[in-house]
């Protein structure tokens, strides 16, 4: 893999992939012929810096390979888009393990809302995610459908598009931009994005050893009167075998404080009306946009009950993917542990909570955890590192 620099950013110029050699800007090096595939396809599209506007970012500027489809500017809480002065409102999440993810769905057993993308489940697939950003003015900032279509007509692989969806398919930019989500979700569904591959995966199959402090560390993740992390973070695999998700892709608010170093707040007024002062309502928005399209709501609920709620994100990765929290509020591993274990305890440390009506106040705040139980936990959640190696 090596890297460059388009526009005063970290680039992938070409990485080793499904189909031989992609460049940033879509040409290819060194490799065979890509294969006639959506995934191959999608891989193409996927690190492609020519289909921002103006050109220089593409979806692996942000969901970088070797930083688990994360940001590689970890100096940064959220991330610069193809203009430099302006900032997203929230931490890049990875996107490794993202496929699993269910559809966004009420659940009416649980009485939660549960699955989708994005850190608020806006994004209901997959495909839905891999749309928003080409369009969105502070990410790769086209102006509409029809200019990124016409990037990718003009792009090298543009017979490989035609070859994969037939002649002409890209004579209609709406339907061509479907296809072009298309292609990225089933790039994003092949086992690039989940290798199973840490040491931890290496132990369940018996094929690794953790040590006596990731075992303890274990133990504390999973007990209810300790860490209880796999309360939302499972950490067995399932009933049929499938190795652990961390996540049950449920949204909570774990009462983070506002981070004053997010750039966000330092855009111009057209993309943040408020400055300082901005609050990111989470799942709130979600469930209001739900409201209004549909008329009604699932019973018992109501988005002023999903304010500052998030995505529970894969652990997985976890010690490679900071910063940290929807607003990159943390720099470190053991500082989002020390959090959870002392948030009540010491909440003039952390300081108050950006959205403090929903905060959960049950599962998380006052754990009890000694400072050698906070570096086990943090022990073990480090053997959740895909490429893991005896």
């Amino acid at each position: 893999m090596r890297f460059g620099f388009v526009g005063g950013r970290c680039c992938v110029v070409a990485v080793v992939t499904l189909s031989g050699v992609a460049g940033c800007n879509g040409e290819r090096a060194d490799g065979p012929p890509p294969a006639v595939t959506a995934e191959a396809l999608g891989e193409q599209l996927f690190f492609d810096t020519s289909l921002s506007e103006p050109p220089g970012q593409s979806c692996a500027s942000c969901h970088e390979p070797g930083h688990a489809f994360t940001d590689p500017d970890k100096g940064v809480p959220t991330s610069e888009g193809v203009h430099a002065d302006r900032f997203g409102d929230r931490n890049t999440p990875t996107a490794m393990y993202a496929a699993f993810s269910p559809a966004f769905h009420f659940d009416e057993a649980e009485g939660l809302w549960v699955g989708g993308q994005f850190l608020d489940g806006r994004a209901a697939t997959l495909e839905e995610q891999a749309k928003a950003p080409f369009l969105n003015p502070l990410e790769m900032a086209n102006p509409d459908v029809e200019s990124v279509v016409e990037k990718v007509r003009a792009a090298v692989y543009a017979p490989l598009f035609e070859a994969v969806y037939g002649p002409r398919a890209l004579d209609d930019p709406e339907r061509a931009f479907e296809r072009v989500a298309e292609a990225i979700a089933a790039f994003e569904r092949t086992r690039v994005f989940a290798p199973f591959s840490s040491k931890y995966d290496a132990f369940l199959r018996g094929e690794a050893q953790l040590t006596e402090q990731e075992l303890r560390g274990r133990a504390i993740f999973e007990r209810p009167d300790k860490g209880n992390c796999a309360a939302c973070h499972p950490s067995r695999p399932g009933p049929d075998g499938a190795p652990p998700l961390f996540t049950d892709f449920t949204y909570d608010n774990l009462g983070v404080p506002k981070n004053p170093g997010n750039p966000f707040y330092e855009n111009d007024p057209a993309f943040n009306a408020d400055g300082a002062d901005y609050v990111d309502p989470g799942l709130a928005d979600t469930v209001q946009a739900i409201l209004e399209r549909d008329g009604a709501l699932p019973e018992g609920t109501a988005p002023e009950a999903e304010r500052g709620k998030f995505k529970v994100s894969t652990l997985r990765n976890v010690a490679v993917t900071g910063p940290y929290m929807h607003n990159g509020v943390f720099t470190t591993l053991r500082q989002v542990v020390q959090f959870y274990n002392t948030r009540d305890l010491h909440p003039q440390r952390w300081g108050p909570a950006e959205v403090p009506e929903t905060v959960n106040a049950e599962e998380l705040g006052d754990l009890g955890l000694s400072d050698q139980e906070v570096d086990d936990l943090v022990a073990f959640l480090r053997t959740l590192t895909d490429r893991y190696t005896p």
